[in-house]
């Protein structure tokens, strides 16, 4: 990575810092006998499907008490606790939702893209690994909490995203933490103290970049580690100009890859332009592409075929692997920084056993059933054929403007079946309250027809705004 030889020559200089101080940080993986992980190919085991079956709907469709229901309805604060449910009441979906005292709601809100939560394979893999070891060891990765099924995940994950190494964390919110963190130390580091503003590192964020990524950002600020430019949403722009002027050498560029509230892609083509003429580290959440995107899944770097150009891929595996935790897909250098520096890393417990294991028999079916991204990406042509909404991803934002309009669609879709929240402040700014539609490779064509005529009664799809522009928000 040409572009960015100086960044290399950076991060080698802070790990010699480190160890001058004696403060790198080792993964020191315990070993846990597994006869899938002794197996010459870990993947011979798992179980792959040419098509959908019947176990895959219950990604797609829940019960909730009648309680819950009516509360919901009518936007009563919820503690969680009016949904009791006795081990006997409704041994399934269809027969709970029969009894009267629960309804069956079709979900359209969740990040399960592929559906692979119901998946069993996945499910296998989670049952074996508990019954051989329980949670594992209970520690920090650093201490105790690393084990060899952890080092398999993370290299399964390097080779899914093309990049030399991986770090596990246990969330994607504190990948993001622990990546902005440690490379907010890097000036710290080379400075030999408090940086002044010229060696601090500029990071330069999208306006809409998810909340993890801005309280990274705040956090490395506080630090006094890192001064934060934000760009308005996608402006290739407003970037170049504030890249132009910004006297600071040590730049990092972070984005999401695929909005969470807005459905649409960073401008990736334009973003490598930018990295060559300004040499900056360029960062992705790659968190609603993974799996997803791509002809193997790699995301939106393989989708616009920029891999190379991706120096950080921070990703996670609670969407389309259907399962938990957060990873960082990255040089052994970096690895190696972000273990000894990512406070959100190094002071977390890791992953439990069971929840790797799963997660690694995700990425292995994700990459072998290629149907199911098949799938999904029809449905968004489905969405966008039965509405003529010009949607571009799974994630369908239709703004409807003010928090009373949002609550009363969704209380109208509520009432069919449908279990799609409306998203209000602070979570998006004021004035632009929607609906957020997620597709799943699970969703029939049926589903899409029933969900659109439903949505065709308490929304004009003309009018609709399909959020696709730009929306304002800072730091």
């Amino acid at each position: 990575m040409e572009a960015n030889s100086g960044w290399d020559s950076w991060v080698e200089e802070a790990l010699s810092k480190l160890e001058s101080l004696k403060i790198l940080r080792s993964l020191r993986p315990i070993y846990l006998p597994n006869s899938q992980l002794n197996s010459s190919n870990s993947c011979e085991n798992f179980e792959f499907f040419s098509g959908p079956h019947k176990w895959d709907r219950s990604s797609v469709e829940v019960i909730v008490s009648e309680a819950t229901f009516q509360k919901w309805l009518h936007d009563i604060p919820s503690l969680g606790d009016d949904g009791r449910m006795n081990g006997d009441e409704g041994a399934d979906n269809e027969s709970a939702a029969s009894s009267g005292k629960f309804r069956k709601l079709l979900v359209f809100s969740g990040n399960d893209y592929l559906g692979l939560s119901s998946h069993p394979t996945v499910n296998k893999a989670a049952i074996e690994a508990a019954r051989e070891h329980g949670m594992g060891p209970r520690g920090s990765a650093l201490i105790c909490g690393y084990t060899n099924y952890h080092r398999l995940l993370e290299s399964s994950l390097a080779d899914l995203k093309r990049k030399e190494d991986c770090l596990l964390c246990p969330t994607g919110l504190s990948a993001n933490m622990a990546f902005i963190t440690a490379v907010g130390n890097v000036g710290s580091l080379l400075a030999g103290g408090k940086p002044s503003r010229n060696e601090r590192i500029a990071i330069f964020s999208d306006a809409l970049n998810h909340a993890s990524i801005i309280d990274g950002i705040r956090l490395a600020e506080k630090q006094g580690s890192a001064v934060a430019f934000v760009y308005k949403h996608c402006d290739m722009f407003h970037l170049d100009a504030l890249l132009s002027k910004c006297p600071m050498k040590k730049r990092v560029v972070v984005t999401d890859s695929l909005f969470s509230m807005d459905g649409d892609f960073a401008p990736m083509t334009e973003l490598v332009k930018l990295r060559k003429k300004h040499r900056f580290l360029l960062v992705i959440d790659d968190a609603h592409a993974t799996f997803v995107c791509g002809k193997t899944g790699g995301g939106a770097a393989e989708k616009f075929k920029c891999e190379t150009d991706v120096d950080i891929c921070v990703g996670t595996l609670s969407k389309a692997a259907g399962c938990h935790g957060g990873f960082i897909a990255c040089s052994k250098k970096w690895k190696l920084l972000i273990q000894s520096r990512g406070r959100s890393f190094i002071f977390s417990t890791s992953t439990p056993v069971p929840v790797v294991a799963a997660a690694h028999a995700a990425v292995s079916v994700a990459k072998e059933e290629r149907w199911r991204r098949i799938a999904i990406w029809k449905r968004v042509r489905d969405f966008q054929a039965l509405t003529g909404i010009p949607v571009t991803s799974p994630i369908i934002s239709l703004v409807v403007g003010s928090e009373g309009k949002a609550l009363q669609a969704s209380r109208h879709l509520l009432k069919l079946g449908f279990h799609i929240t409306a998203i209000r402040p602070p979570t998006v700014p004021p004035n632009s309250c929607r609906l957020r539609i997620t597709l799943s490779a699970v969703h029939t064509l049926d589903d899409l027809r029933k969900l659109t005529d439903a949505l065709s009664q308490c929304i004009n799809f003309q009018e609709i705004e399909c959020l696709c522009t730009t929306l304002d928000s800072k730091l």
